[in-house]
């Protein structure tokens, strides 16, 4: 059978392409044809509204259904497997691993080295071969060899892929086009590469450029991070070298504190000594007199009582006892006064100081590794959540809206004591801190609002702004300020309901902004040194919204 349909090869050719039929009809009149090529005939024929077999010319009127014949193609399938392999002597040699075998090797697969994109199939070099003498008259659309041929079909309708729908922006078959993708907007697929191919060019050409932007960004970074490097072990060398210095000073002013110590410890105990001497003789002196007036006392001789008596009696010279006094501490006292007092001088000088390196330093890191946010887009991506805290919100107002706006009440609100709880002025924190990058925005309306950042544990009766604890942006209809420390810093007016507020943390970097052009209202460089809470206050009918 199989030599019966290689020898009747003629049966199988589309009388219109002279190639082997594909989607083979068949007409009333018994002629085959490929679907394309007789419906291409067609076509030209619908302004006569007659159409005819182009070999035997019968015609049909009106334009007859076209079906595909599965009887013959089923057939045509066979006879391109049978004539190739007929053809074609078994293969000896495998595909090695992870190369795409042949799909017509019936023993052991050689290696193929084209696939065929009307076939579907992917050929070693001998069936290659054969495949273009099997498909004389018309070159079928070769690659090379590749696995995946079945992302090439249509999972519905098992044909190839062979049009781009620009409607649904995917890839369908014939039959999809006259189906579910009836009157989209259909291109070839070679129609729809060339137009992505474009695009690919630009995003391509776009991606490089951000490759180039990237890679400058890298090598900055990179070299900023040895600068880093280089300047932390130079500061590192020179602040070991100068805190060495300060020591060995320290170290001195303690021996020359010791030897003034001693010094004066001397002096005294010389003093004290010298004392202690004069008194142990003046008692021997006291006690031997005494020790001869007992004697004499017991005598009979009143003679010798008489004439020995005057040279007894009369009383040595000695030192006044009252007058007799050591200073046991007053000097080590104003000692000891000092040298705490200079300790603690010491310790506050230095808690300063090393306040201000560290904020020096975070700020060189920061200007070397990262650069502020200049687009509102860029500022987005630093966007935080935020929402007010029930428990701080002064007893007149009133939050709603999830607890992300707030107004004033002229009633008191129920709400249960609690130590965090406003009760001097209109105001409230929210329920999350600061402690990094972060974005959010505020709209407000009405006489007078406050928008702020403070620590949390400001007193409950102070107001934002007004301590150092808290910094606040205050706009009204026709003003508008900066208050911290209770210092108050005069703005333009600000004619704009929203406003914007971005915190670097570790840089020390407050900013206000008209949100929707990211225009600098305000910027604060400091040194934080607790978790910041935004914090909204409010005056009159006034009302706020985290946005």
């Amino acid at each position: 059978m199989a030599e019966s349909m290689i020898s009747n090869q003629d049966l199988f050719m589309c009388p219109i392409c002279l190639d082997i039929l594909r989607d083979p009809v068949t007409l009333n009149c018994g002629h085959n044809y490929c679907m394309g090529c007789i419906k291409g005939c067609w076509d030209q024929e619908d302004q006569k509204g007659i159409y005819s077999c182009p070999q035997c010319r019968q015609t049909f009127t009106p334009r007859p259904d076209l079906n595909k014949n599965n009887v013959l193609a089923e057939l045509l399938e066979q006879f391109r497997k049978t004539r190739i392999q007929a053809v074609v002597p078994a293969p000896v040699v495998c595909a090695g691993p992870g190369e795409v075998e042949c799909d017509l090797c019936t023993d052991r697969k050689l290696k193929a080295v084209k696939s065929c994109l009307d076939c579907l199939l992917s050929y070693c070099e001998t069936h290659y071969k054969v495949h273009n003498d099997v498909n004389p008259g018309r070159k079928h659309k070769m690659v090379d060899a590749t696995g995946q041929l079945q992302e090439r079909i249509c999972t519905q309708h098992e044909k190839p892929l062979e049009i781009f729908c620009r409607t649904d922006q995917t890839c369908v078959c014939f039959l999809c086009m006259v189906d579910d993708h009836k009157g989209h907007d259909t291109v070839s697929a070679s129609a729809g590469r060339k137009e992505k191919q474009t695009y690919l060019e630009e995003t391509q050409r776009t991606f490089q450029q951000r490759i180039l932007e990237r890679e400058k960004k890298l090598q900055e970074l990179r070299k900023a991070v040895e600068t880093l490097k280089s300047s932390a072990q130079t500061a590192v060398e020179d602040r070991e070298r100068i805190f060495t210095e300060m020591i060995l000073t320290i170290e001195r002013r303690r021996s020359e504190v010791k030897e003034l110590i001693r010094v004066q410890e001397k002096a005294e105990v010389s003093r004290a000594e010298g004392l202690l001497k004069q008194l142990e003789q003046e008692i021997a002196e006291l006690k031997r007199r005494d020790a001869e007036l007992e004697q004499l006392s017991h005598t009979e001789d009143h003679i010798h009582f008489l004439k020995t008596f005057l040279s007894v009696s009369n009383r040595p010279e000695i030192t006044n006892v009252s007058s007799i006094y050591v200073n046991q501490g007053l000097s080590f006292e104003t000692v000891e006064k000092s040298v705490s007092s200079l300790k603690g001088q010491l310790e506050d000088f230095c808690k300063e100081e090393v306040i201000k390196i560290s904020a020096a330093v975070m700020t060189k890191v920061h200007g070397l590794l990262s650069s502020e946010p200049t687009t509102r887009e860029e500022f987005l991506r630093y966007s935080c959540h935020f929402t007010m805290d029930p428990n701080t919100a002064h007893r007149k107002l009133r939050l709603s809206e999830g607890n992300r706006r707030m107004e004033r009440s002229f009633e008191r609100q129920s709400a249960p004591d609690h130590p965090e709880r406003f009760d001097g002025w209109w105001q409230m924190l929210c329920r999350q801190g600061v402690s990094g990058r972060c974005y959010w925005e505020v709209e407000w309306s009405g006489d007078k609002v406050g928008i702020a950042v403070s620590y949390k544990n400001i007193s409950r009766k102070g107001r934002f702004g007004r301590n150092d604890q808290s910094w606040t942006l205050e706009l009204c209809r026709s003003s508008s300020s900066f208050w911290h420390n209770n210092k108050e810093t005069k703005l333009p007016l600000v004619a704009t309901s929203r406003i914007g507020v971005y915190v670097d943390y570790s840089a020390g970097t407050l900013a206000f902004y008209i949100s929707d052009t990211m225009t600098l209202l305000h910027k604060v460089q400091t040194t934080f040194t607790d978790t910041l809470y935004p914090g909204l206050w409010l005056d009159k009918s006034s009302s706020v919204q985290l946005l």
